[in-house]
């Protein structure tokens, strides 16, 4: 992965058609604190099943994004699906909802960003959809656009900037 900053992108990307900068509303609960990468999209509702398959067989190098309706009633990922992530070699995800096992999660090397933790799993139903557009945190996530993080916050653009 290219070496960035986030606040160098914005500084000479950010008057780009289509460059948007997340709300700052998420916590990172991984070790890895810099990521980016072409966004694949899952919508579920307090349901960790389509969510885990596209994890099963997301591109390497690619950011889940995962918009839960920013339910905090059920974590939708822990340790477990980290793990499943990084053997995928996914560079991210990042959850409008909850995580938990985040002790674990914080020596994984993989970003993980939530709204809070929990410590009830969410169930397994099945339902949700993926690979559609998604709002949240401000942020029109379109799958194949390119996201960026790191300590200063999470930008989007329609196309790699690195």
């Amino acid at each position: 992965m290219a070496i960035f900053k986030t606040t160098d992108l914005c500084d000479k990307f950010g008057s780009n058609q289509g460059f948007v900068v997340a709300s700052p509303i998420f916590k990172n609960y991984g070790r890895r604190k810099r990521f980016s990468g072409p966004i694949s999209t899952v919508k579920v509702h307090e349901d960790i099943l389509v969510f885990k398959a596209m994890l099963e067989t997301a591109q390497a190098a690619s950011v889940i994004v995962v918009d839960g309706g920013a339910s905090l009633k059920y974590a939708l990922m822990d340790d477990s699906l980290a793990r499943l992530a990084m053997t995928k070699h996914i560079a991210g995800v990042i959850i409008n909802g909850a995580v938990r096992s985040v002790d674990h999660l914080a020596n994984l090397d993989i970003a993980v960003l939530a709204l809070a933790s929990c410590p009830l799993k969410a169930p397994t139903i099945g339902k949700g959809e993926s690979d559609l557009l998604v709002n949240f945190a401000n942020i029109d996530w379109q799958p194949n656009h390119y996201v960026y993080g790191d300590a200063d916050g999470v930008i989007v653009s329609p196309v790699s900037l690195i």
